[in-house]
């Protein structure tokens, strides 16, 4: 197996022992939450010349960069096709498939990976925000969802619209998160497909581990039961979820955070937070790679 990968632009995912770590602390005001498809262009070549040959789990720190896990899957172009696809399991506690105008945000990057030649589906696990509610399903980018391209896999959340609006085949929603998991596992029982999988860790409870986003209601065994029954396929995999303070320079990213209703984190418990955040890491890590 090929060693973790840490891309540091926020100095929250600590010191992993043999993950080899990129130093992007000069790109984090310019790509952190969000940024202008020119600047993602921009980092994308440079990622490229960064990057070691061969790697294995990518860990990214905050969530507010999940949008590069799109880069990420991209280069997975040299060894997949449409002939020969792959599909991609997300588990996070939003959609990341809503509009945005104004380039590519951690929120918006999912309908991106849809259109990718040789990813034939993307599921995302776990979500609970209302953003795929009755109230911004409108938001929601619907092209990937009528394609079947994409399916919602949720709880807490209603989905009646959405099934009024044609859009039901997307939208799974289940009364727990035993029953969620236990469907996606038994439909997924006879696929072959080769799987890249991406980890935001808001999708579990507050119980479990503590983020910067409102958070859903898995449990880590549900995590661990799902990596090791789809180990076999996984060809790439990526972590978000870690924890760091930040204001932004810029007026509009910062307005954007407080819609979003990021909290702030005193430093003392900030501390303690990244240590559990760490320790999940490594467990996530031994799951993946044991």
């Amino acid at each position: 197996m090929n060693h973790p990968l840490i891309l540091d632009f926020d100095r929250s995912v600590g010191t992993l022992e043999q993950a080899n770590t990129l130093n992007l602390t000069d790109w984090q005001e310019k790509i952190r939450f969000g940024c202008t498809k020119k600047q993602f262009a921009e980092f994308q070549r440079y990622l490229q010349l960064q990057l070691p040959p061969e790697y294995g789990t990518v860990l990214m720190g905050s969530g507010d960069y999940h949008h590069l896990s799109l880069l990420l899957i991209k280069q997975l172009a040299r060894h997949y096709s449409a002939q020969n696809p792959i599909q991609v399991v997300i588990f996070d506690n939003h959609p990341d498939n809503m509009r945005y105008l104004f380039g590519i945000h951690c929120g918006s990057w999912v309908s991106y990976v849809a259109r990718l030649p040789f990813v034939s589906h993307v599921h995302v696990l776990g979500i609970t925000s209302t953003d795929i509610g009755p109230y911004h399903l409108w938001e929601n980018r619907w092209s990937p969802l009528l394609k079947n391209k994409l399916t919602y896999w949720s709880m807490d959340v209603s989905t009646t619209l959405a099934h009024k609006l044609g859009l039901g085949n997307a939208f799974r929603h289940f009364s727990s998160p035993d029953e969620l998991i236990t469907s996606f596992l038994a439909e997924q029982y006879y696929n072959q497909q080769p799987i890249y999988l991406s980890i935001d860790k808001d999708v579990l409870g507050e119980n479990v581990i503590h983020t910067n986003w409102d958070q859903g209601k898995l449990q880590l065994y549900h995590l661990l039961d799902t990596i090791t029954a789809l180990k076999p396929r996984i060809i790439g995999s990526d972590i978000t979820g870690d924890l760091s303070i930040w204001r932004s320079t810029n007026w509009f990213k910062r307005f954007l955070s407080l819609l979003d209703k990021q909290p702030d984190i005193p430093p003392a418990i900030l501390k303690q937070w990244q240590h559990e955040q760490q320790q999940l890491n490594l467990t996530l890590l031994e799951a993946l790679y044991c």
